[in-house]
């Protein structure tokens, strides 16, 4: 199984994979930053759709941060997987420590990708919500909540890789999920990219306002 070459040149298969979306003008991309956007950025390049964000934090155990134990989103969505807190024998506090945090660091991160915009409505729309990869699909179960809120005509999860039960529990929760790869074992997200460099608050926002160039931004 080949790998992506970068998040970028993934976002074009990806996009190749959503095809008989190009040209609709109800559909919207949302990236899951920070490394959904370049994802998303091309996802919304090729199919010729407005892009935004969707500002959702993993919310990672107290001692191992990379070990997910669930997900947070705007309005006061939360995931929580509760077989494995308790498998790790966390107490509510620690818990809640965590989930206080993550939602400080979406606020600070969705004040800076946004500033003074709106969020994109997305009533009656077909949303394609975007990131680089799916492990536990927490974060894209969060993402999809907070969409559904919003009353979408159709929620889109889509991702250049992912694991396999993963993209089956979201295709519980979204009207589709679409993964390009779907490796066994996955051995994490960046395994299956030739370069993974963290992607920098910077490098969201120029492709934000590029796509807002290109297009006008999410209406």
């Amino acid at each position: 199984m080949q790998r992506h070459p970068d998040r970028r040149e993934a976002g074009r298969t990806l996009a190749h994979a959503l095809g008989a979306l190009a040209g609709r003008p109800d559909v919207v991309v949302l990236g899951i930053p920070r490394g959904g956007v370049p994802v998303a950025f091309e996802v919304a390049e090729q199919l010729g759709a407005p892009l935004d964000v969707l500002t959702v934090r993993k919310l990672g155990a107290p001692t191992n941060p990379e070990f997910a134990i669930g997900a947070v989103g705007p309005d006061g969505v939360l995931v929580l997987d509760d077989a494995t807190v308790s498998w790790l024998g966390l107490t509510r506090a620690e818990v809640d420590e965590v989930i206080a945090r993550e939602r400080r660091e979406l606020a600070r991160r969705d004040a800076r990708y946004r500033g003074e915009r709106p969020r994109p409505e997305l009533a009656d729309r077909t949303v394609v919500i975007v990131d680089d990869g799916l492990a536990t699909g927490h974060t894209m179960a969060a993402a999809v909540d907070a969409v559904r809120a919003a009353h979408p005509a159709r929620v889109i999860s889509a991702v250049p890789v992912a694991a396999r039960d993963a993209c089956e529990r979201l295709r519980i929760t979204a009207d589709e999920c679409v993964c390009v790869l779907l490796p066994e074992p996955l051995d994490g997200v960046g395994h299956w990219y030739v370069e993974f460099p963290q992607t920098t608050d910077a490098e969201v926002i120029a492709l934000l306002d590029a796509a807002r160039t290109r297009v006008g931004g999410a209406r």
